[in-house]
């Protein structure tokens, strides 16, 4: 087993070069240094925090989590990746948790890490990032968590765990959440590995929503991305990735869109074609356990390529497990205003059902030659055609009889009628 994680790790002590290779980001002249905190919280497994804050951080700070493969440690994460760079070009921090076990692997394995709460690695990643969040205007709609081999396994782990934490995760060369899980106090998992356990997305989704029961928030959007030669971590398991977080959103399996962005390279997305679908997956032609991090299309992914916070969060899912109201149970009230080539439309959506809705998504189709440029009180995506506008962080619970207004501006070719018919939570709603 101690060799085998040894491969996990050399394998990305190998990719410092290529890592650093995968973008070109000339960090600029910088005071701000790599700084270890102590006393940060909960520790239980020992972990070392270390922080760095750029030297110009944006008013309201996104906080990234970057956790390192087997035989690394935060500092080499901090030297051979571009997060930092980035940072002091757009104002974010980073946290890098280092491991002090002696396999320098993080634990994704143990019934403890894969229980909300329930001790080891989780918890003290946990810790740091509360630790920055009383020290700092961290928005806590751009908390988000990257990590390499064994860093993106537990990427996988902490989207699963604190999805009210995380708000997306970019997972370079990881498994599916629970699929390194052992029973017997080991680090490594053979089947996993070796891409030899499949799973029902059904079942990949069970388990994660099993890590933290009763939860019906938010679930952060996933970015993963995988070598089709990965010689340590068998390239089967970015497909059950693929699976267990498209159930985790309600999608389908089918990708929304599909291109290559350089030679070699299948991107797919699902749930939405833009930057910030709810699931991105990359897979690289030819590309062993040693793939180069792109960690420029990470922070694109997160939205964290701005000095500013969005006025409204990206999106990030679709509606929680909430039960949906009955067939019409929802009424909405739509007003346009139109004008050349542009129009502005107010929406009011009531729930007349007697559930109330923690997270609430409103489904509607743009009229042909409609195209959204911006919106307010929701987010939304795509930008034309099949639309989806889901609630924001302070209009999450709609009660019975209760009202929430939300709003875009779109451009238009000649069309500024209104879409022929809503869906709340998949209930069709009344039009008035």
């Amino acid at each position: 087993m101690r060799t085998r994680l040894r491969l996990l790790g050399a394998a990305f002590a190998a990719a410092a070069l290529t890592t650093l290779a995968a973008v070109s980001v000339a960090p600029p002249a910088s005071a701000a240094t790599l700084t270890e905190v102590t006393n940060f919280g909960p520790n239980p497994s020992n972990l070392r925090m270390y922080l760095y804050v750029p030297d110009s951080v944006a008013p309201r700070p996104g906080l990234l989590v970057a956790v390192h493969y087997c035989t690394g440690t935060g500092p080499a994460m901090y030297a051979n990746t571009q997060y930092a760079a980035l940072a002091d070009r757009y104002g974010y921090i980073v946290v890098y948790p280092s491991v002090t076990r002696s396999s320098q692997c993080f634990d994704v394995s143990s019934p403890q890490a894969l229980r909300r709460d329930g001790g080891s690695d989780p918890v003290g990643i946990r810790s740091m990032v509360d630790h920055v969040r009383q020290r700092y205007a961290v928005d806590p709609d751009r908390i988000f968590a990257t990590g390499i081999s064994s860093g993106a396994m537990m990427t996988n782990v902490l989207l699963g765990l604190y999805p009210d934490v995380f708000s997306a995760g970019a997972a370079f060369s990881g498994v599916p959440f629970g699929c390194f899980a052992t029973t017997n106090g080991s680090e490594w998992n053979s089947e996993c590995a070796n891409g030899q356990i499949t799973r029902t997305p059904q079942e990949w989704g069970d388990l994660v929503r099993n890590a933290y029961p009763g939860y019906t928030g938010r679930r952060p959007r996933m970015q993963t991305w995988y070598g089709t030669n990965d010689e340590v971590l068998r390239y089967p398991n970015f497909g059950e990735q693929i699976k267990q977080w498209t159930n985790v959103h309600g999608l389908s399996q089918t990708p929304t869109y599909t291109d290559s962005p350089q030679a070699g390279y299948t991107r797919t997305r699902y749930g939405g074609s833009g930057d910030r679908a709810p699931v991105e997956a990359i897979s690289m032609q030819g590309v062993s356990h040693n793939l180069p991090v792109d960690a420029a299309q990470a922070v694109r992914f997160f939205g964290l390529d701005t000095t500013t916070s969005p006025t409204t969060p990206p999106p990030t899912t679709p509606p929680p497990t909430t039960p949906p109201p009955s067939p019409g149970a929802c009424r909405v009230e739509y007003a346009v205003n139109a004008w050349n080539t542009g129009l502005t439309a107010s929406v009011t959506v009531t729930n007349t059902g007697g559930t109330t809705l923690t997270g609430w998504s409103l489904a509607f189709t743009l009229p042909a030659g409609q195209s959204l440029t911006n919106g307010w009180n929701a987010t939304y995506a795509p930008t034309s055609g099949a639309v989806i506008a889901r609630n924001v962080s302070y209009n999450a619970v709609l009660a019975p009889g209760a009202s929430v207004s939300i709003g875009f501006q779109a451009t238009h070719t000649g069309d500024t009628t209104r879409p022929a018919t809503f869906t709340l939570n998949g209930a069709t709603c009344a039009i008035t």
